[in-house]
């Protein structure tokens, strides 16, 4: 390559050959203009890929935009190979993937001007490029939509309220043919009984909204068992901020609070990818948006709430507001736009994050197919799950005296607050194939590692992409 023996260049540089092992290597000063370095770059960049699985390029690069931030150098070439009898290159889909979303910024507010980074890439793929191409445009597609969850979740909460993110939501879907979007304020909720919704966004100055996008391809595919379209929803807990209302969080737990909306900004993003991959079925986002805020019209520790499908909840805790909006918007699209399967994703609990820590999502459902189809695709796509159980026995811990049940566990000894969300939330979920994604630890990034940046990740985009188109 450029006359230079690589082999000879990486021992002497130190290079590894790991996944995101960088060597940069300058032109040396003394040669600049000699006919020996004529035709080189001003440097070379050398990127280790490890075993050359998904998981490794996508890391490589991540680990090759991070190089190049910064220098004005942004055009990079690589050569892509395909493995023989594949119709794509999926190697080529999770560099992109990692390139992208390492060297994007999702919010952006400083006076400077931000540093160059990675403008465009350059596969020498021969015979493959058409393969290459749109292995390349998947991956494209899916950092474009990981990134609008990203942007949408690191957007200050003064910014995206509930009327924002409707409005981003219109504007988004407005610009993919197969996309239609319906937005209902606070009126409407109201008096369509979306009680859960209306508490919990009381006290705001910034009134709730739910958001229904709709991909309704023009030859969607059908359940073989009734002939009608195939029909996914997906819903996504939208919080805009969350302060803990009257159970109100200390200071260092609200800081990252803009970001608890993430189930939304994923939901919506799901879509709208869905929309530019052409998946070939019906995918609606239910996104219950509010609020929670503190003062004298926030709803109370002790009320009980009366949600869309007429279920009683005793209210053990107004931190645990999540679970109550999701309640009133997976009861209304179970009964309402009858899916074939449901799956809410949502920022839902400490205990999820607390078991599986920043790197795995926790999936609930008592499907095993869905659960085993979960678990492969996020292992391509790198955003894992985790099944956690359903413990059947752990419902006693949501009776209430008063309600026909209670949000939060009644029982002082039980500790799995994952498991417990979960059961509260299935029994809205009437019947129907239900997934649950709890998204609180990888939903955020302590620090930029690999293609993830410090704050919101915008975990859930690629891994739901690619089990929709998959389906």
């Amino acid at each position: 390559m450029y006359g230079v023996d690589l082999a000879d260049l990486a021992d002497l540089t130190g290079a590894t050959g790991a996944a995101g092992d960088v060597v940069v290597v300058p032109l040396p000063t003394l040669l600049v203009g000699s006919a020996v370095w004529a035709s080189l770059p001003r440097r070379l960049v050398l990127v280790g890929v490890g075993d050359s699985g998904t998981t490794a390029l996508r890391t490589a690069g991540a680990a090759l935009a991070r190089a190049v931030t910064g220098r004005v150098l942004t055009t990079v070439g690589l050569e892509a190979r395909r493995t023989r009898g594949q119709d794509s290159v999926p190697g080529v889909t999770a560099f992109v993937e990692g390139a992208l979303l390492a060297s994007t910024s999702a919010y952006r507010q400083k006076s400077s001007a931000p540093p160059p980074r990675l403008d465009s890439l350059t596969f020498a793929a021969g015979k493959d490029a058409e393969r290459v191409g749109r292995s390349a445009d998947e991956g494209v597609a899916l950092a474009r939509g990981t990134m609008i969850a990203r942007t949408l979740a690191a957007t200050p909460a003064a910014v995206a309220t509930p009327a924002w993110i409707a409005d981003r939501a219109v504007e988004l879907a407005d610009a993919e043919p197969t996309l239609t979007v319906e937005v209902h304020d606070e009126t409407w909720l109201a008096e369509q009984g979306f009680a859960s919704v209306v508490a919990v966004g009381a006290e705001s100055p910034n009134p709730p909204r739910l958001v229904v996008v709709t991909h309704d391809p023009d030859q969607a595919a059908t359940t073989p068992a009734s002939g009608e379209p195939r029909t996914v929803v997906v819903v996504g807990k939208g919080i805009t901020y969350d302060t803990g209302g009257l159970a109100l969080k200390p200071r260092e737990s609200m800081v990252a609070m803009k970001t608890d909306m993430t189930g939304a900004a994923v939901a919506l993003a799901t879509v709208v990818t869905a929309a530019r991959l052409g998946v070939g079925h019906r995918v609606v986002a239910v996104l219950p948006l509010a609020e929670n805020a503190i003062g004298a019209a926030a709803y109370r520790p002790g009320d009980v709430v009366r949600t869309w499908d007429g279920t009683t909840v005793e209210i053990g805790n107004t931190d645990a507001e999540g679970r109550m909006v999701l309640a009133d918007a997976l009861a209304w699209a179970a009964d309402t736009l009858e899916p074939d399967t449901i799956l809410d994703v949502a920022t839902l609990t400490g205990a999820a994050t607390a078991a599986l820590g920043r790197t795995h999502a926790a999936l609930f459902t008592a499907d095993d197919v869905a659960a085993a189809a979960l678990s492969a695709v996020g292992e391509t796509a790198g955003e894992r799950v985790w099944r956690l159980p359903m413990v059947a026995d752990y419902a006693a811990a949501l009776d209430s005296a008063v309600a026909d049940v209670s949000h939060v566990s009644t029982d002082p000894t039980m500790r799995a607050g994952a498991v417990t969300a979960a059961l509260f939330l299935e029994r809205f979920a009437h019947g129907r194939r239900w997934i649950h994604l709890d998204i609180a630890g990888p939903a955020r990034s302590p620090k930029a590692s690999r293609e993830l940046p410090t704050g919101a990740t915008g975990f859930g985009v690629r891994l739901l992409t690619r089990w929709l188109r998959d389906l």
